[in-house]
């Protein structure tokens, strides 16, 4: 991999900003516990020398010098720690009182904090001290011996400093397992893809079986294919249909325009057989207009027609047309519909829809049968129901029924072309319905289910 492919890789990327994360909290974490450590000996020192200003203040204040003196050499007496820090110095410098041998040369300015080495009682130690400027000249040191305390501190900070070393360590390390995972997860995917690419469909990603968020992602991706793979199916078989569905009438129409050529011996002849291919070419035609009126329904863009509607006249218009089409086939068509119908959706693909129910059911019902034709709205929407007594579906056949150019053994010496109950599924899941069909002992009752905008999503 090239320094331009590493920069760019995703998995670097995640790496890196985990190092960085972890690196950033460890740190965080190592100030914290300096400042509650270190910086809390510090402030106590620093408060203990303040008190003992002010209390060295007050002696000043009420006893002068004298009382100074004598205050400054009990602290040092009672000083149980030996870690107290006194001097008292004259205006030009003598010492007076403390337990320091003479008064640092570093401190020049009262108030601020200073820490310098020292030595006292003939040793050399660390000091934090603090010096205030006394009336008539004379000034005081007030300080804690920290030599301890700074080795502490000194011992803390090296550990840190250590711990962040190891830290900085182990996030580089984990930066580079993380890598390694999401390299390793990504090409299971990458290499899944490369094979249906490649035109290898029955390549899968692999789960892990943790069930975690990349075994989510699989299962997706997983489900994904599936489907692209039923669609290509689908695409074939609507082909193989095509092919074989349309070349018997096209056949049959090419045989009369040959047969007229060459015995048509008047004019009533020659026409009769045009008019026989053409109703041959019409059905083709047909055909085709069907499967472009699905795509159109799939592809949802008629849902700019959808409008509050009163279905009644619509199914009333259905069950007139097709009651007298009943009546010469010897079927009864009863309908059973409300007077009003509210529904939502595209009225003419509706009455499209249940058009073609009533049709199948009249041309599959046997002769003395029945076909019902019911309606109603329900707390979920509007629910159409077509029942006959014919044949009926299969169980097993059932799930196929609505697929393209299907015919079961029940249609195949029935004239169409198999795309009226396709036609039908693509219009109930437009508006976001369902196409049910069911045993209906004796027959096929289709239940046409299309939710109201209120309940799309019950």
């Amino acid at each position: 991999m090239t320094d331009t492919g590493l920069f760019r890789s995703a998995g670097l990327r995640f790496a890196v900003v985990y190092a960085v994360l972890l690196a950033a909290s460890a740190a965080a974490l190592a100030l914290f516990l300096w400042w509650a450590t270190a910086g809390l000996l510090d402030r106590q020192t620093e408060a203990a020398i303040r008190a003992d200003a002010q209390g060295l203040s007050e002696r000043w204040t009420e006893g002068g010098l004298p009382g100074l003196i004598v205050t400054i050499e009990d602290r040092l007496t009672q000083n149980i720690d030996d870690d107290a820090i006194y001097l008292l110095v004259g205006p030009g410098m003598q010492r007076l009182a403390g337990n320091l041998e003479r008064w640092p040369g570093s401190i020049s300015d009262a108030g601020p904090w200073y820490e310098l080495p020292v030595r006292r009682a003939g040793m050399r130690s660390l000091a934090r001290v603090q010096s205030y400027d006394l009336p008539g000249g004379y000034h005081l040191l007030i300080g804690r011996d920290v030599q301890v305390r700074a080795q502490l501190r000194t011992l803390l900070t090296d550990a840190l400093l250590w711990a962040l070393v190891i830290v900085g360590g182990m996030a580089t390390a984990g930066a580079l397992v993380v890598r390694g995972l999401f390299r390793s997860t990504l090409a299971n995917v990458s290499a899944t893809a490369g094979a249906i690419a490649a035109g290898d469909f029955t390549q899968r990603v692999k789960l892990s079986g943790r069930g975690d968020e990349f075994d989510q992602l699989a299962e997706v991706i997983n489900e994904m294919l599936d489907r692209i793979g039923r669609l290509m199916d689908g695409v074939r078989q609507v082909s193989n249909s095509i092919a074989h569905d349309l070349r018997t009438p096209i056949t049959r129409a090419r045989t009369r325009l040959e047969d007229a050529l060459l015995h048509a011996d008047t004019p009533c002849t020659l026409r009769a057989a045009i008019e026989r291919a053409t109703m041959d070419l019409d059905g083709i035609v047909a055909v085709f207009q069907a499967l472009l009126r699905i795509a159109e329904i799939e592809a949802g863009s008629r849902r700019s027609a959808f409008a509050r509607l009163d279905a009644a006249p619509l199914l009333e218009s259905v069950a007139e047309l097709y009651g007298a089409v009943a009546e010469e086939r010897g079927v009864t068509l009863a309908a059973n519909l409300p007077a009003v119908l509210p529904g939502y959706g595209d009225g003419a693909l509706i009455q499209q829809a249940v058009a073609n129910l009533v049709d199948n059911a009249v041309k599959f019902s046997p002769a003395g049968g029945t076909v019902r034709l019911d309606a109603a709205a329900t707390p979920l929407g509007l629910r159409i129901t077509v029942a006959d007594n014919g044949p009926g579906i299969p169980a097993l056949e059932r799930g196929k029924a609505t697929e393209r150019f299907y015919r079961g053994e029940a249609a195949r010496s029935t004239p169409g072309s198999g795309l009226g109950l396709a036609l039908v599924q693509a219009v109930a899941q437009l508006h976001g319905g369902e196409l049910a069909l069911e045993d209906n002992r004796p027959g096929l009752r289709a239940i046409m289910a299309l939710p109201t905008p209120d309940n799309q999503d019950a």
